[in-house]
């Protein structure tokens, strides 16, 4: 194995430079999905279908719609079983993670529930 020191005096092993190297290549250009969405009101009227592209990033989330673009910041939960975990977004939207591939979007003031249902993902 082979060190390198660099010139702040920290040591890093070549084969973790590598591994650091393909992970930050790997996540790099993110993908995201198409998921159908249904827009609701808070009462459970449904109001329109949308389609939206969900960018997930297990700890956080993005959505993007033709007239939004919402960032989840970092979902929340004190306990993933018992917990839906959760954000509220600069925008004041309640963004949730409701399951591997559903993702719901909430609006109070405007009355408006965006649950999209995303294409399960090969692993």
């Amino acid at each position: 194995m082979r060190w390198q020191e660099f010139p702040h005096g920290r040591l890093l092993s070549l084969p973790l430079i590598i591994a650091l190297a393909v992970l930050t290549a790997c996540s790099s250009g993110e993908q995201g999905m198409i998921c159908q969405g249904e827009v609701q009101t808070l009462g459970g009227k449904t109001l329109s279908k949308v389609e939206g592209k969900i960018v997930d990033r297990y700890a956080s989330f993005s959505v993007t719609l033709p007239d939004l673009k919402l960032e989840s910041g970092v979902l929340h939960s004190a306990d993933r079983r018992l917990y839906v975990p959760s954000a509220v977004t600069p925008e004041g939207w309640l963004a949730m993670r409701l399951s591997d591939t559903r993702f719901m979007v909430v609006n109070a003031p405007q009355d408006k529930v965006v649950t999209f249902n995303c294409p399960v993902r090969a692993i």
